[in-house]
């Protein structure tokens, strides 16, 4: 019999691309219990951790301790840790924890892969074991590590310089991706917009968002993590022009006060902000924008803070969400700027700042009911299809809710609908979710 073995994944999207990418190295000489599952005893347990900000690293921290008290109980022989907690920590975290029998970076997948006694193979990068096999949808890690330098960022001495993914390796993974029932690929990186730099000498992710369009059986293609300096905007044509890339942009922008921006190394200042957000909506019509921010940066003045609001309600970002900033060792903000708003403070600007959105959100919703979209069909559980249009993310937007009734789609089975595109008409809409009926 094969050793069993799990992993336990944590943090981000750009982890469970690295967990599946690592399972399918092994997946021929290990017993893989899926995630989640309960299993009386591992042969080898592994953890994929998470080290940006504090709540991610205390999450990591206690899974780990949980993994030892039942390597001490005889129930998992072998523990391994890998990913951005142990990269960020490698000097400290074995003498921590003792027990655990090996600890790799975020970029250490073929060491690992030769502790789990097996040979990592180059030729099979592009190919992964998926956590959840019946979601329609995959995250497409375009590139890893980042050259940006914002002050309050530790990816870039965790996760490296950035690095891009060829081309034809992506199409590859896309590829198996369909073959395997993916609809709709999430382009994610720490930063999409640097990508092919390093690789073409110049931005390439227009030219990438064509050649994923190309593959047969993915009809939807998303964009995550874009960074507003030096937007490509060759981007924007391809989004307006193409039918497979969803009306939809990810990019965090942070902050609107220059000061703060430039306190935070963004590389913009508030005017040209302002000016990228006009031309997306005037070039792509009808776009959503999701975007995040930070309050209580170091020196941010209610004054500033209060024009950070102001612009929020003047943008009307259909998807936002915003974060209290926390002091991370080892960044530029913790080392030279000094951690000046109030825990209190920044509570409240925070809820403030999320109280005005929830009202955009809201308006927005409501906006649309009545609309006839196509969604795509993500679940079904409890006599609801749980569905998604271009304009919601899977896993941080809302979603659309349908009643499944035999009649309304000619008895075709539920499950069955699954992966499936349907029309249908907005009933109902909260701040968050929408309710529909099938056309």
């Amino acid at each position: 019999m094969k050793p069993s073995l799990q992993v336990i994944t944590l943090g981000c999207s750009k982890n469970t691309v690295d967990s599946e990418h690592l399972l399918y190295q092994i997946r021929d000489a290990y017993d893989i219990v899926p995630e989640g599952e309960e299993c009386p005893h591992l042969d080898v347990q592994l953890i994929n951790t998470c080290g940006f900000i504090g709540d991610a690293k205390e999450q990591s921290i206690q899974t780990i301790l949980e993994a030892v008290a039942r390597k001490k109980e005889g129930l998992v022989d072998r523990l391994l840790v890998f990913g951005c907690l142990s990269q960020r920590y490698s000097d400290e975290l074995p003498s921590l924890i003792p027990e655990v029998d090996g600890w790799f970076g975020a970029r250490e997948l073929e060491p690992l892969v030769k502790a789990l006694g097996c040979r990592y193979d180059a030729a099979l990068s592009s190919r992964r074991v998926r956590s959840d096999a019946r979601l329609p949808y995959a995250f497409l890690k375009i590139s890893e590590g980042c050259d940006r330098r914002c002050s309050y960022c530790a990816i870039p001495f965790i996760r490296g310089a950035h690095r891009s993914v060829p081309i034809e390796e992506l199409v590859s993974e896309a590829r198996s991706l369909a073959s395997e029932g993916v609809r709709e690929l999430v382009v994610i990186a720490q930063d999409t917009t640097y990508y092919g730099l390093d690789l073409y000498g110049k931005r390439c992710l227009a030219q990438l968002l064509r050649r994923l369009s190309e593959v047969e059986g993915i009809e939807w293609i998303r964009i995550h993590y874009s960074y507003p300096a030096a937007f490509p905007e060759d981007v924007l044509d391809e989004m307006a022009s193409n039918p497979k890339v969803c009306r939809y942009m990810d990019i965090p922008l942070q902050h609107i006060s220059d000061s703060v921006l430039s306190k935070m190394h963004r590389g913009v200042d508030g005017a040209w902000t302002r000016e990228l957000i006009r031309r997306m909506r005037e070039r792509v019509p009808g776009v959503v924008l999701r975007t995040t921010f930070i309050v209580g940066h170091p020196g941010e003045t209610y004054s500033e803070f209060k024009a950070l609001e102001d612009f929020v309600r003047e943008a009307a970002f259909e998807r936002m969400g915003a974060f209290a900033y926390s002091e991370e060792e080892g960044t530029y903000g913790a080392k030279n700027l000094k951690d000046s708003v109030s825990a209190l403070t920044k509570k409240r600007r925070l809820e403030r700042l999320m109280e005005l959105q929830r009202g955009i959100s809201l308006a927005y919703n409501q906006s649309r009911i009545g609309s006839e979209v196509s969604v795509l069909v993500d679940s079904f559980s409890d006599g609801i299809l749980v569905c998604r249009s271009e304009f919601e993310s899977p896993e941080v937007d809302g979603e659309i809710l349908v009643k499944y009734t035999p009649e309304a789609f000619d008895g075709v089975e539920p499950n069955s609908l699954v992966g499936e595109f349907i029309k249908v008409r907005i009933c109902s809409a909260d701040e968050y979710d929408l309710t529909a009926e099938p056309v």
